[in-house]
């Protein structure tokens, strides 16, 4: 809502409100001549016209108003639900090592109480509740939450929510710490524990034709996909009131399993085709107009991955006019094997002097440096790797409580205890990168 052209309101519940939409009793009373519900609308109109019943203000327990909930707030079923989303984006070095890692989080809430709930919620590290400012960097906040209830204690949230559904916070965290990757500190780089990772080798075969794509599935992350739905939304301990099929009883999920799992590896655009793809598990397919190859695993494939990871090899080939490389692999099987190539000259000598030789010898092929060098262009220069996690954060967050102060609310019914519930989910779209 706009007031003199500037922007007065911006809460849906406030402008619901005071804002007239249109209904079918509204279009029903229009057509017949009668005019509509909304008394602004029909100041002037005759003595027939619908009053609307004014609603007293939502007022906080001081008595001030609350601009971002409606008033008279009425539901059946009182429900409060939490979840919390990080998105990962993390860059490993060729050695491994990584070069940033950050997750992104945002903690949704969903209200579903009568009148004006006064509520607590308490977050958690693995380190205590002390690790919570540490963890959290850039926290934005919901207008409802108390900022000098934060200050003074990191990690709890006092508020008033709005009905329904809303952002109530959100954050930046930084996974490797305050100081930066060097030499001297590499060994003191903290375990991301990261559900997947992959290496990318490229330059392989005896022309330098050939990469290798190794996906690496931590068994932490493996598990029954089929069983994992009522493990990865879980119910507070603090609140077992109303059994539920759909949510476990425990704070946090038993076994989070990766889902979703797909590696993306950036093709130049220089190579004409990708050839021969040869992966251990899972499908790759390569579209010339993406520019990429994707290679994806499905829950049954993923749960079949051991330590020794899956691998993907794959062959690219050049430009129109590069030699094949069918007579080399040909010539691999062989014992003992010498070809020289010659260059043609018609103004001289039939053979050249320098033949370009490649020897074989005990069925292996001695590399061809020129050729090389030239699939060396064609070779990719990173992998992505995607994937979602429920049940499991990479900052460690997590709800301890969530609390209803009953003496500081008002309107919502006597003995009513509602029925809340916490959710995490990482997103990973691309974000893991390794570089080689």
């Amino acid at each position: 809502m706009c007031d003199g052209g500037s922007i007065n309101t911006t809460e849906a519940n406030v402008l619901r409100d005071v804002v007239e939409t249109s209904t079918w009793m509204g279009k029903l009373l229009g057509g017949v001549g009668l005019p509509s519900s909304s008394p602004a609308l029909n100041a002037s109109s005759s003595a027939f016209a619908l009053q609307k019943p004014s609603l007293p203000p939502t007022t906080l327990a001081s008595g001030t108003a609350i601009p971002w909930r409606r008033s008279n707030v009425r539901h059946t079923s009182n429900e409060l639900y939490v979840d919390i989303v990080e998105t990962l984006s993390v860059t490993l070095a060729p050695s491994g090592q990584p070069l940033l890692a950050f997750a992104n989080g945002s903690i949704a809430f969903t209200c579903k109480v009568s009148g004006v709930p006064e509520l607590l919620l308490t977050l958690t590290t693995p380190s205590g509740r002390t690790g919570v400012e540490r963890s959290m960097q850039l926290p934005v906040f919901h207008p409802c939450v108390r900022l000098a209830r934060w200050r003074e204690q990191p990690g709890i949230l006092s508020f008033v929510p709005p009905d329904g559904r809303f952002v109530l916070a959100g954050y930046e965290v930084d996974l490797l710490g305050d100081q930066p990757l060097t030499m001297s500190n590499k060994s003191k780089v903290p375990n991301l524990n990261l559900p997947a990772t992959v290496s990318v080798q490229t330059g392989l075969g005896p022309y330098g034709a050939d990469f290798e794509v190794c996906l690496n599935i931590s068994t932490r992350f493996v598990g029954n996909s089929s069983g994992h739905s009522s493990s990865a939304m879980s119910s507070l301990s603090n609140n077992l009131n109303r059994p539920s099929a759909t949510r476990a009883a425990s704070g946090d999920a038993k076994t989070p399993v990766i889902e979703n799992l797909v590696v993306s590896i950036p093709i130049p655009p220089t190579v004409r085709n990708v050839s021969d793809l040869r992966p251990s598990k899972g499908e790759a397919h390569w579209d010339p107009g993406d520019g990429a190859l994707e290679w994806r695993l499905g829950a049954k494939e993923v749960a079949s991955v051991g330590s020794a990871g899956a691998v993907l090899r794959c062959t690219v080939v050049g430009p129109a006019g590069d030699e094949d490389v069918e007579d080399a692999a040909a010539a691999a099987g062989m014992t003992s094997l010498r070809v020289d190539t010659y260059d043609y000259d018609e103004n001289g000598a039939y053979q050249s002097s320098t033949p370009d030789t490649k020897t074989v010898t005990n069925g292996k092929i001695e590399k061809d440096v020129g050729r090389v060098k030239q699939n060396a262009v064609l070779m990719p220069t990173s992998a992505t790797v995607s994937f979602s996690v429920k049940g499991w954060l990479p900052s460690g967050i997590k709800v301890d409580s969530l609390n209803l102060d009953v003496r500081k609310s008002k309107g919502l019914g006597e003995g009513v205890r509602p029925y809340k519930g916490v959710k995490y989910l990482t997103v990973s779209r691309g974000g893991v990168e390794a570089r080689c």
